[in-house]
């Protein structure tokens, strides 16, 4: 196993887990925006009302994205583990 083989797995678990959490990162963005406009413009400064939604906005994300999300970190694995055997064996 080479530094560059190793440096080039690290890059794509890095670009890997940047690109499975940004859905829910997105939602709990775009939720948090909406709610706090909403605050302003109603002059509404509860606090519970800015953190309900987007937990929702975020489990709402994890359950649409899941499957892709598990399908992305099952073929990265294989990956893995199959660029390993080679090396292995």
């Amino acid at each position: 196993m080479s530094a560059e083989f190793v440096i080039q797995l690290a890059g794509q678990a890095v670009y890997l887990v940047l690109k499975t959490s940004a859905p829910m990162l997105l939602a709990g963005l775009v939720i948090g925006l909406l709610v706090s406009v909403f605050q302003a413009t109603t002059q509404i400064q509860e606090q519970t009302l800015a953190f309900v939604p987007k937990i929702i906005g975020v489990l709402v994300a994890m359950l649409l994205f899941g499957p892709w999300i598990l399908t992305s970190l099952v073929d990265f694995t294989f990956n893995i583990l199959n660029n390993l055997h080679k090396y292995i064996g």
